[in-house]
C-alpha cells in the first residue's frame, strides 16, 4: 500500500475547503494543500481572521485556524501542488450544461477534463487521482483516457470518493459520517489505492463504515442518494398543496408518516422548495443518463421530482400575488433569507432567487435580508437568470444589514430561509412598522403561527 503523505486538492469551494481542512486536522502527518486559479478566493482561506474565510460553515473556521500553517495550506500554485503530490483530489464545479448535447440536464464536465490534462502534463510519477467531485456514472473513464494516454509512463489509479455532506452541518458530517464511499478498480493496483484511501479516513472513522465498492458503483450511488432525499422533498411538498385545499396540516403528516420506521422523519418537511448545489442538478444529470439508455419512463419518474419543485417555487409566489389583492406592483416584500437553507452562505439554485424573480415580473419592490448572504450575490443570483434588464433588478431589489429595517414600510413578509434567528425577532415591533393589513407567508414553515396571528398579523403557511 502506497504511503500517503501529501495531498493536493484542487478547487477550494464548498466541498474542497471544508474536506481537506478536516482530513488535515485528523491527520496531522499529511501536508493537505487546496489550490485554486481564483486568486481572490485563494486569498480569503489565507485571512488572518479566520472568520472571513469564503465558506460560511458552523465550525469550519476553527478547523481552519487550527490545522493552516502546519499542514493545511492555499495556494495559486496549482502545477507545484500536484507535482508534489501523491494523491490528488478533484473538486472542481460540475454544473449542469447550458449549451450543446445535454443542455438543461447534463453535467458540464470541461472543468474535469482541464484538470486531467493539467494532472497529465505536470505529473512525473505515479499518482492516486481522487473524484470528489458531483460527476455521472463513467466519468472515471474520461479521467483515465486522458491520464493513461499521456506517454510520458507515469501511472494512475481513479478512486470515486463522493461526498453526502449536507451545507450547515458539513464539519459535523464529515467528523461524524454515516459512511464513506471509495469505489476503485477492482484489480490488485485498484485494491491497493482503495486502501490507500481507506487508512486516511480510518484516523478517525470507523472501518465498518468506510463502504468500498467497484468505481461506477461509488458513482452512481451519489446521484441516487441525492435523487431519493429530493423527491422525499418534492412528494411532501405535493401534499402540502392537497392539505390546503382540504385544511389538513402538512406538519402534523409528516409527523404521522415520520414516525413509520419504515419512512423515517428526514427529509419530509414540506417548504417553498429545495435548492443547493447538488439536487436538481444530481437529479438532471440521472434523468438525462437515463434518456441516454433509452430508459424513458425512468428519466420521467425522476424528472417529476424536478417539476414538482418549479411548481412548489411557483405556487408560492402566485399565492402572494394573490393574497395582496391579485398585485404587486409597487408594493414593498421583504425577503427573510436568501441562502437556500440556514447555516450556510451558499445561494445555488435558492428558492429565493426564483420567487423573487417571479415577483419582480409582477413588478414588485424587494427587500432582502439574510445573516450571511452579501448584496453583491443576491444581485449576482438575479443577473444570472438574465430575465429582465441588470438595471432593473438593482433598482428594485434592496439589501439590508438590518432584519427590522428590512421590514419597515413594506405590504408582506416572505420566509425564504429558515435561519433559527427569525422565531427569536421582535415581531411586535415588526408589526408596528409595516404597512397594514401586514401579512407573512412562510415558505419554510418556520414561525409560531398562532403567535403571530395574536399580534395582528395575517399568515399563510406551505400547507396549513
Amino acid at each position: 500500500m502506497k504511503n500517503i503523505t501529501k495531498i493536493c486538492c484542487i478547487g477550494a469551494g464548498y466541498v474542497g475547503g471544508p474536506t481537506m481542512a478536516v482530513i488535515a486536522k485528523q491527520c496531522p502527518h499529511i501536508t493537505v494543500t487546496v489550490v485554486d486559479l481564483n486568486e481572490a478566493r485563494i486569498a480569503a482561506w489565507n485571512d488572518e481572521n479566520t472568520e472571513n474565510i469564503p465558506v460560511y460553515e458552523p465550525g469550519l473556521s476553527e478547523v481552519v485556524a487550527e490545522a493552516r500553517g502546519r499542514n493545511l495550506f492555499f495556494s495559486t500554485e496549482v502545477d507545484k501542488a500536484i507535482d508534489e503530490a501523491d494523491m490528488i483530489f478533484i473538486s472542481v464545479n460540475t454544473p449542469t450544461k447550458t449549451y450543446g448535447a445535454g443542455k438543461g440536464m447534463g453535467a458540464d464536465l470541461k472543468y474535469i477534463e482541464l484538470c486531467a490534462r493539467q494532472i497529465a502534463k505536470v505529473a512525473k510519477d505515479d499518482k492516486i487521482i481522487v473524484e470528489k467531485s458531483t460527476l455521472p456514472v463513467r466519468t472515471a473513464e474520461t479521467l483515465r483516457d486522458i491520464l493513461h494516454n499521456t506517454g510520458n509512463g507515469v501511472k494512475f489509479q481513479i478512486l470515486s470518493n463522493p461526498e453526502f455532506l449536507a451545507e450547515g452541518t458539513a464539519i459535523e458530517d464529515l467528523l461524524m459520517p454515516d459512511r464513506v464511499l471509495i469505489g476503485g478498480d477492482t484489480n490488485e493496483e485498484g485494491q491497493e489505492a482503495i486502501e490507500a484511501l481507506v487508512s486516511i479516513y480510518a484516523n478517525w472513522i470507523p472501518r465498518e463504515r468506510i463502504l468500498t465498492t467497484n468505481v461506477w458503483s461509488s458513482e452512481l450511488s451519489k446521484l441516487v442518494a441525492n435523487a431519493m432525499l429530493a423527491q422525499r422533498i418534492s412528494s411532501m411538498n405535493s401534499i402540502s398543496e392537497l392539505c390546503e385545499k382540504t385544511e389538513a396540516n402538512v406538519n402534523e403528516v409528516a409527523r404521522a408518516i415520520g414516525s413509520d420506521s419504515r419512512i423515517g422523519p428526514k427529509f419530509l418537511k414540506a417548504s417553498v422548495g429545495f435548492g443547493g448545489s447538488c439536487f436538481q442538478k444530481d437529479i438532471l444529470n440521472l434523468v438525462y443518463i437515463s434518456r441516454s439508455f433509452g430508459l424513458q419512463e425512468v428519466a420521467d419518474y425522476w424528472e417529476q421530482v424536478i417539476i414538482m419543485n418549479d411548481h412548489q417555487k411557483r405556487r408560492f409566489a402566485e399565492n402572494i400575488v394573490k393574497k395582496l389583492y391579485n398585485t404587486v406592483a409597487g408594493k414593498k416584500i421583504a425577503f427573510l433569507g436568501w441562502a437556500f437553507k440556514k447555516d450556510t452562505n451558499d445561494t445555488r439554485e435558492s428558492a429565493a432567487i426564483y420567487v423573487a424573480d417571479l415577483l419582480l415580473n409582477e413588478q414588485a419592490d424587494i427587500k432582502v435580508f439574510d445573516p450571511k448572504v452579501e448584496e453583491k450575490q443576491v444581485h449576482a443570483d438575479l443577473d444570472y437568470l438574465a430575465t429582465r434588464p441588470v438595471e432593473e433588478n438593482h433598482n428594485a431589489v434592496h439589501v439590508f444589514a438590518d432584519p427590522y429595517e428590512a421590514c419597515k414600510d413594506t405590504h408582506a413578509i416572505a420566509v425564504l430561509t429558515e435561519w433559527d434567528e427569525f422565531k427569536d425577532y421582535d415581531w411586535q415591533r415588526i408589526y408596528d412598522n409595516m404597512l397594514k393589513p401586514a401579512k407573512i407567508f412562510d415558505g419554510r414553515n418556520l414561525l409560531d403561527v398562532k403567535k403571530l396571528r395574536e399580534i395582528g398579523f395575517s399568515v399563510q403557511a406551505i400547507g396549513s
